[in-house]
């Protein structure tokens, strides 16, 4: 079946911190596909009810305009916040909750008890990656996020790409497996290094990953562009699915390789991505 515009999920998350306020609507105007206020790591522990009351009164403020899908990230099951957090759950405004730490079933459960619509577990423990195909099988799951930083101390590993292929390759797998959504990767801590987060992007994109978190505005656009087709990626869908078009739905041969139905697939997940996002960018 071809893929629609409807069925292509967010490309960027962008953080804000649950105590500036002020940043709600930037955030939400900056061009991420997806907003994400954080009220646990952003927010210093004498800060966190505030941080809460503010989110409130700007969600039920009368000037909120932004179309942003705004997601919450509360804070751990077992923490002394977490069931007020719970509470924000209901509200109108609120597209879904990540969950920070996620490493047990029933803490997800927790979570869509209290009454929350979409779920994204944040993976970045030994336990939460041991556990990432059950995560994914609670019904209010949308797509699990690796929380990358975390992971590699949980583990004792010194970050790289070599030391968390595995755990992305495992995210990739259970997501699959599970029939959910894509994984979002976990954050490029340079600010200032679009080439940097560019090539994050693309490291996370060639192991299966649809979207990446952001911590900064200015980290957006490069990761829109990583996960855009290439001129060269769209170039060669459309020479294949004018092949197709053209062999009645038979397999056939393209730049001089043998193609049939699963390669179609892919070259027009590739076509309604640059449709969806306003064609490429080089």
């Amino acid at each position: 079946m071809m893929p629609t515009l409807a069925t292509l999920a967010p490309r960027s998350y962008l953080f804000v911190p649950g105590d500036r306020p002020e940043r709600f609507d930037k955030a939400c105007g900056a061009g991420a596909d997806a907003v994400i206020v954080d009220l646990e790591d952003a927010v210093a522990p004498g800060a966190k009810s505030s941080a809460r009351q503010h989110l409130l009164a700007w969600l039920d403020g009368a000037g909120r305009t932004a179309a942003t899908p705004l997601y919450v990230r509360i804070n751990a099951a077992g923490s002394s916040w977490f069931e007020a957090d719970l509470a924000l759950c209901r509200h109108a405004g609120v597209a879904g909750i990540v969950l920070p730490k996620a490493e047990q079933v029933a803490d997800l459960q927790a979570v869509a008890a209290a009454g929350a619509r979409t779920i994204l577990p944040l993976v970045e423990s030994a336990l939460g990656l041991w556990n990432a195909l059950a995560l994914c099988q609670v019904p209010q799951v949308e797509r699990l996020v690796f929380g990358s930083i975390d992971f590699a101390a949980d583990l004792s590993l010194r970050e790289s790409r070599e030391s968390l292929l595995h755990a992305r390759s495992q995210l990739v797998l259970a997501a699959r497996v599970a029939g959910i959504g894509t994984p979002v990767d976990g954050v490029t801590l340079a600010i200032d290094d679009a080439a940097l987060v560019h090539s994050d992007t693309v490291h996370a994109r060639g192991l299966g990953f649809g979207a990446k978190l952001c911590i900064h505005p200015k980290q957006v656009a490069a990761v829109h562009a990583a996960l855009l087709p290439t001129p060269e990626e769209l170039a060669w869908a459309q020479r294949v699915q004018a092949a197709f078009h053209c062999g009645g739905g038979a397999a056939v041969a393209v730049d001089g390789k043998m193609v049939d139905g699963p390669v179609l697939l892919l070259a027009q997940k590739l076509l309604v991505e640059s449709t969806r996002r306003g064609g490429f960018e080089t």
